[in-house]
């Protein structure tokens, strides 16, 4: 039998260093917000001819948008740029034209200041409210066990831990790419969320079923246990949704990469957290062995009553 369980702190050691590197990252390269988040204009565009990022760059310079920023998706550029009224739109595509030949116009976006502040705030707000909703569910669906709020505590420190992993992980590819943060990002994390708390709540429910038959007497090797009997669910679950996300992005391409790129890191960070890391942390909590993680072994009652 596997002893999953037992290595807890070797699965808290690999998220703490995928985490600080996630940390590390954003120190780095932040996320830099889309035009959802910012006020300005937002131009994509795909040349007839072979152009390059440099000259595009280059010619938005020409033109008074010194401070714009080019980002190629595919065969299109991106540009952002500052908000612009319908004389600038043609003034820019006359001056575009001129210089880089002609092109085709694949769609204008404009947000005003007030509506990304909007923008901003309800993504906040719909984050926070997720994450104490799912809280309090979870103490209620498993309120006939020993100390429920625990359980929905672990499941909400699984959640975080998936969306740092997340966050990390588009901040790192962000930066090398020059991908923004933009609304299809936010639905990507929120997707995330509610599968990271989806993959738990089966472990946690198959946990509750051995916990009533078997009693609580050894936790950790009911906890072990009910992995085992999840594991192969959790995996053929995760890895057939990988499989979807990525002829996903092979089919439909650039439009929806930071979606389908968010998903595919969420997918991962969930289905290793809900085995790695919430359920663990119920042990950990329930053993009371937070000392371990400064070097410290439990209390002597509370391994006598785990080895009994």
């Amino acid at each position: 039998m596997f002893d999953i369980i037992g290595k807890r702190f070797w699965f808290f050691l690999i998220s703490g260093v995928v985490i600080l590197a996630g940390i590390v990252a954003l120190a780095v390269f932040g996320l830099e917000p889309g035009i959802e988040f910012k006020s300005g204009s937002e131009v994509t565009i795909s040349f007839e001819q072979p152009v390059d990022k440099q000259e595009v760059t280059q010619a938005l310079a020409d033109l008074g948008y010194t401070g714009a920023i080019v980002r190629k998706a595919g065969t299109d550029f991106i540009l952002d740029l500052p908000e612009l009224d319908d004389a600038a739109k043609e003034a820019l595509r006359a001056g575009l034209a001129d210089k880089l030949g002609q092109f085709r116009d694949g769609g204008f976006q404009s947000v005003g200041a007030k509506a990304a502040e909007d923008t901003t705030r309800n993504t906040i707000i719909a984050v926070i409210i997720s994450a104490i909703g799912m809280l309090f569910y979870i103490s209620w669906a498993f309120r006939r066990m020993p100390n429920p709020f625990r359980w929905g505590v672990c499941a909400i420190a699984a959640l975080l831990h998936d969306v740092l992993v997340v966050v990390g992980v588009f901040a790192f590819l962000g930066g090398i790419f020059d991908w923004q943060v933009d609304l299809m990002f936010i639905a990507g994390v929120l997707t995330v969320i509610g599968y990271s708390v989806n993959d738990t709540i089966v472990i946690f429910d198959r946990m509750r079923e051995n916990v009533r038959n078997r009693g609580e007497a050894n936790f950790e090797a009911v906890v072990n246990d009910s992995i085992l009997e999840t594991l192969s669910r959790s995996l053929i679950t995760g890895i057939g949704t990988l499989f979807v996300l990525i002829a996903l992005l092979l089919i439909v391409g650039a439009s929806i990469q930071n979606l389908v790129v968010v998903l595919l890191a969420g997918i991962i960070t969930g289905t290793y957290s809900s085995i790695g890391t919430a359920a663990s942390l119920l042990v950990v909590w329930n053993r009371g062995e937070w000392g371990r993680f400064i070097g410290r072994k439990p209390l002597p009652a509370v391994a006598a009553r785990e080895r009994d």
